[in-house]
């Protein structure tokens, strides 16, 4: 390619969920406007196009699952249900005026960096090219689904579906449906499957930590008050702490084991008391209580859950699956139960091998993303870079997300990224690449505290968390508070990256092959 090329787009932003749309409003903010979103959705939104099977609804309260730069005062729920969290997704694309920005029905299948050029070539689902200088991937996590691998499941001749690809055509009401899964979806999805199917039964390979949900309809009153802004922002404020102290403590806290187990301790107190208050039953008590500490999985909440179990039509089933049928399940005992309907709420491919990035990407020396984060570990410097992979920015990196609500995360790294791009223009870079040094250290800083932490000193890789990937690692998480998040990346040394330009030789003769001269800043 010849380092005359002019790309495209200043910066291409590859996903239009609440990461991108972040993304485009801090761009917007740094004085950029060169910009494009594209997604492979038809609409805008991310995970809420993904999962929209009964009952899906966000898992904080609504009050604080939106921007700082555009909260919204109007909920019917105070845990909104997905639809509204959707339309809350459009209503900031409208008003920030980001319509224009996007390309949708447009994914990304592959990007390579062309270093003669500094600008990232991205091959797109529809067949053609996007040439950007910058790229920053807003791709979500929980938004690629993982299949259960169960002997027989693709002879199975029932209606199959992933909780993130639900077929809304298909009518289960009276019929015989299975769950595979008893995790933050099964959750939700459960209790409304058993209003309607004429058969429940779960397969739970690991029980879930279970709080009651602080949940009630929004009326007239509580939207007015938040449509006086000091109270909308204390709302916002408080309710980001309370959410970062229960997802989040205990991990922030790795440098006090002994602190860190007594909350824990109080904290499996409360939810087994919470238990007790819903199901009666000593046997089936047993069977819902966790085996593994408070927070090696994500915390979830529910009203319901625990009820539905105590349902006359609703089995719990904790025997292992030996495989599928064509017509049901055998479970290890030999027992075959036969279904119309099977539901896999079995999760996303999170930080895993061939899922993230979830298409191939080239950096410098043609070394491809997952094969390096495969090989030397998942490391992103705050999350957001990587050195093979300058003029690249990650919204959900590794080792970028303190527990919480998604919101402050998207922000932080969006901030980050702007950042960064905002001063290679300053400087008229046409490259940015973040400093070994500053990325080992990170690295290394995080890997030893999230390794500190209760999931790899209590047993918690028993609890097939997705906190802990295929490598025996954490790299979903950094274990600081939401506010260290923030504060690191919006504040990191600008000279942590290398700033250089790119400039073309300049002859009246065909070129030969081009070289680049750099000069560093």
């Amino acid at each position: 390619m010849s380092s005359t090329s002019t790309p495209s787009y200043e910066v291409l932003v590859i996903g239009a969920g609440f990461g991108g749309i972040g993304t485009g409003v801090a761009l917007r903010r740094a004085g950029i406007e060169n910009f494009l979103i594209i997604d492979k959705w038809h609409t805008v939104g991310g995970t809420w196009n993904a999962n929209t099977y009964p009952g899906v609804a966000v898992d904080v309260p609504a009050p604080i699952y939106n921007f700082s730069f555009q909260q919204r005062s109007t909920w019917s729920r105070f845990f909104a249900p997905g639809t509204e969290i959707q339309r809350y997704a459009e209503e900031v694309v409208d008003r920030q005026q980001l319509r224009g920005k996007l390309r949708l029905g447009c994914g990304a299948s592959a990007a390579r960096f062309d270093e003669a050029a500094d600008l990232w070539r991205v091959q797109t689902t529809d067949g053609d090219e996007i040439t950007a200088r910058f790229v920053v991937s807003a791709v979500g996590a929980l938004e690629q689904p993982k299949p259960p691998a169960i002997p027989g499941i693709d002879a199975y001749a029932g209606t199959l579906m992933h909780t993130a690809r639900w077929d809304h055509s298909y009518d289960y009401r009276g019929k015989r449906v299975a769950v595979i899964g008893t995790g933050a979806t099964a959750l939700q999805v459960i209790p409304k499957l058993a209003e309607l199917a004429g058969q429940l039964t779960v397969f739970q390979r690991t029980a879930i930590w279970v709080a009651p949900k602080p949940d009630f309809p929004m009326g007239a009153l509580s939207n007015r008050v938040l449509d006086f802004a000091p109270a909308q922002r204390a709302v916002r404020l408080l309710g980001n702490v309370a959410v970062n102290a229960f997802l989040g403590l205990g991990l922030a806290l790795s440098d006090y084991p002994r602190v860190t187990s007594g909350v824990l301790g109080t904290g499996e107190a409360l939810l087994k008391a919470y238990l007790f208050t819903q199901v009666r039953d000593r046997g089936l008590r047993r069977a819902l209580t966790p085996a593994y500490r408070l927070g090696c999985k994500r915390p979830s909440i529910s009203n319901s859950y625990f009820k539905t179990y105590t349902r006359p039509h609703v089995d719990l089933v904790t025997t292992p699956i030996e495989r599928f049928t064509a017509g049901g399940i055998v479970t290890d005992d030999g027992a075959l139960r036969e279904f119309d309907m099977v539901v896999t709420a079995t999760g996303f491919r999170v930080m895993d091998r061939g899922a993230t990035p979830p298409y191939p990407v080239y950096g410098c020396g043609g070394i491809e993303l997952g094969e390096f984060w495969d090989t030397n570990k998942y490391q992103a410097y705050e999350g957001v870079s990587v050195p093979a992979f300058p003029n690249m920015f990650h919204i959900f990196g590794p080792y970028g997300y303190a527990p919480g609500s998604v919101i402050p995360l998207i922000e932080a790294t969006a901030a980050h990224s702007a950042r960064a791009i905002g001063q290679a223009r300053r400087r008229g870079a046409t490259r940015v690449q973040i400093r070994q040094e500053p990325h080992d250290a990170y690295f290394a800083r995080m890997y030893a505290r999230n390794k500190n932490t209760y999931l790899f000193q209590q047993g918690c890789a028993a609890s097939r968390t997705y906190y802990i990937n295929y490598q025996g690692d954490g790299p979903a998480f950094r274990a600081t508070t939401q506010l260290g998040m923030y504060w690191s990346n919006r504040h990191f040394p600008l000279d942590h990256y290398r700033y250089t330009t790119t400039r073309p030789l300049v002859s009246d003769t065909p070129p030969a092959p081009a070289r680049a001269l750099t000069t560093d800043h």
